[in-house]
């Protein structure tokens, strides 16, 4: 919770009357016919009924979703209420992410204990065919919405990065990018072994060391600042030239938190 632009923690309790809930998977082209994305809400507050405003708490961004709907099997059936622990879903065209906590508007929190973890392996995304580019860029934005995979995107420019914890991920990223957005993909090998993201005390410590290490510097899906590295003694090295920067293997969904190793 925020309360006097002051972040307040707070257990929220099912009955509580406010609606609130969090995006616990957001998953692309379940009906291949229509191209659709479908965020996976578990209710933790209030009751969801049909018209409800909705607001993602990271944005601001208002929805009013047309369609709402449980899954049984492979059966959707329109959602006429629901309550905390109930499980819906809504179509959604961007601007919703893995974590996201939705409310009616009426509160101002956001859920937290959702974390990513640094990725231990790195792919460069080649696109065979150059006039495909559309569609892979909307087939990476989309599958690093999902957390299927981590994107990184490279502050220099130049070709996308994958981070991943596992090789069985890269595998799956390039089997959907190619049947699902046709973007023919060859992942190359890359040099960087480990990210860490960043921060500082102050905007002009993290000004200097972006511009001492420029070519190390990436973003990811949340728009989160990160440092590439090529060995473990990378991090040590660069925090050893400039203390005041702060480096974490884990954040919060979207950049909310940032944990340093414990």
């Amino acid at each position: 919770f925020v309360v006097n632009k002051q972040p307040v923690v707070k257990e929220v309790h099912p009955e509580d009357d406010a609606f609130s809930g969090v995006v616990f998977k957001v998953q692309a082209n379940m009906d291949a016919n229509h191209r659709d994305r479908i965020a996976f809400v578990r209710i933790a507050s209030g009751k969801y009924t049909p018209g409800m405003k909705l607001k993602v708490m990271r944005t601001a961004k208002e929805l009013r979703p047309t369609s709402v709907v449980t899954f049984m099997s492979q059966r959707r059936e329109a959602v006429e209420e629901a309550y905390a622990g109930d499980i819906i879903g809504f179509t959604t065209h961007g601007g919703v992410q893995l974590g996201d906590t939705i409310t009616d508007g009426t509160v101002n929190l956001l859920f937290t204990g959702l974390p990513f973890f640094a990725p231990e392996m790195f792919m460069t995304v080649v696109l065979k065919n150059p006039l495909r580019t559309k569609q892979l860029q909307q087939g990476l934005a989309q599958l690093g919405e999902e957390g299927a995979i981590q994107v990184f995107r490279p502050e220099m420019g130049g070709n996308m990065l994958l981070g991943a914890i596992g090789q069985l991920q890269f595998e799956v990223v390039q089997h959907r990018l190619k049947g699902e957005y046709d973007a023919d993909v060859r992942l190359e090998s890359s040099q960087y072994t480990g990210a860490r993201w960043i921060t500082a005390d102050t905007p002009a410590e993290l000004k200097e060391f972006v511009y001492a290490y420029p070519q190390r510097m990436a973003r990811d899906a949340a728009d989160t600042l990160a440092y590439l590295c090529t060995s473990p003694y990378d991090v040590r090295l660069a925090q050893e030239r400039f203390p005041k920067i702060h480096f974490h293997p884990l954040r919060e969904h979207a950049g909310l938190a940032l944990q340093s190793a414990g």
